[in-house]
């Protein structure tokens, strides 16, 4: 009989954060609820980010996104200085929403039209976004909106409002996932991209909506963020590989074909955590760095989940998820979404 953590690899990331918030209550004076509503108002962020990057792993080897965090610094700027001269921060939020389409735009015609692999396409859009980033930093004055600002940080019973509308939008993720015509087709073309195209799925389609989904959900990542922080340059530096992070020790395989939107939150609270806790112990950034990497690996060892499988094994899971995906991209997501 499977372990249920082997069956549900979303679990190790929950499991972990319970683990680093264990270690910070026993080594700080801080109140548990207190360290728990602090990450619940910083974690969403990341899970905004990584449920786009979600996305783009999901279609298959190769796709990943490398520009999110050119484009959560660049739309925060643009969300800023748009509800500054409008006075409207939804069209801010609008505004940054539109900044990581556009950006993701770049990426899909170099992908789609050009041929150019993902990890270049996304990372030459990443740098025009890095460019006009620090066009836009040169001299700029507008500041966040102070209401948004206090709604972001506005926790009634100690959960963060932004908590539970980004736990909604994650729910609506897993609907996508396993009711929609889009998600089906995107667990077919991750799982086997040339089967999807025999069963007529509209792979191109597919894969332009994918990356055009992940740089709205940056953009909308930084529109928030830059109004609970302040707009810099640097300030999606941290959400590249993090991002990545979240999305594997969540349960998604990096190959492709299984999407867990679920298994994001624990991951991302267990990073949220873990900073937390290094920062507490006094650790530098290069230490940070190597214990973050070392935990990564770990947890990606105790998932398993198919990524770690050896050659001979991951060609026979290959061989029998080829019919499936043939026949119909319809009879797919039984067990490739966890929520």
């Amino acid at each position: 009989m499977i372990p249920r953590t082997l069956a549900r690899p979303w679990i190790w990331g929950f499991l972990a954060a319970a683990l680093v918030w264990v270690t910070i209550l026993a080594i700080s004076s801080q109140g548990g609820g207190q360290t728990v509503s602090l990450a619940l108002s910083l974690a969403p962020y990341l899970v905004v980010v990584g449920l786009g990057q979600m996305l783009v792993i999901t279609a298959g080897p190769g796709n990943i996104d490398v520009s999110v965090a050119s484009v959560v610094s660049l739309a925060g700027f643009v969300s800023v200085q748009v509800a500054a001269t409008t006075g409207s921060v939804a069209l801010g939020i609008l505004a940054g929403i539109g900044t990581g389409l556009a950006i993701a735009v770049i990426s899909v015609v170099a992908i789609l039209g050009l041929s150019v692999p993902p990890i270049i396409a996304t990372l030459a859009a990443g740098l025009v976004a890095s460019s006009l980033t620090l066009s836009l930093a040169d001299g700029f004055t507008a500041v966040p909106d102070e209401g948004l600002r206090r709604l972001l940080n506005l926790r009634p019973a100690g959960v963060p409002v932004l908590a539970v509308a980004v736990a909604a939008l994650t729910a609506l993720v897993v609907v996508l996932l396993r009711r929609t015509t889009y998600g089906r087709s995107l667990l077919a073309v991750g799982q086997s991209r040339p089967a999807a195209e025999r069963a007529g799925v509209p792979v191109a389609r597919v894969i332009a909506v994918t990356y055009l989904a992940s740089g709205a959900l940056a953009g909308l990542a930084g529109a928030l963020l830059a109004a609970y922080i302040a707009p810099s340059p640097d300030l999606g530096t941290r959400y590249l590989l993090d991002s990545v992070a979240v999305v594997v020790i969540g349960g998604t395989l990096i190959s492709g074909g299984r999407a867990v939107p679920v298994g994001i939150w624990g991951s991302a609270l267990f990073f949220i955590l873990l900073d937390g806790l290094v920062n507490l112990v006094g650790w530098s950034t290069a230490a940070q760095n190597l214990l973050k990497g070392g935990l990564v690996l770990f947890v990606l060892f105790l998932a398993g989940g198919g990524a770690l499988r050896g050659p001979a094994t991951g060609a026979r899971t290959r061989r029998r998820s080829r019919p499936a995906a043939a026949t119909t991209p319809a009879t797919i997501t039984g067990d490739t979404t966890h929520g």
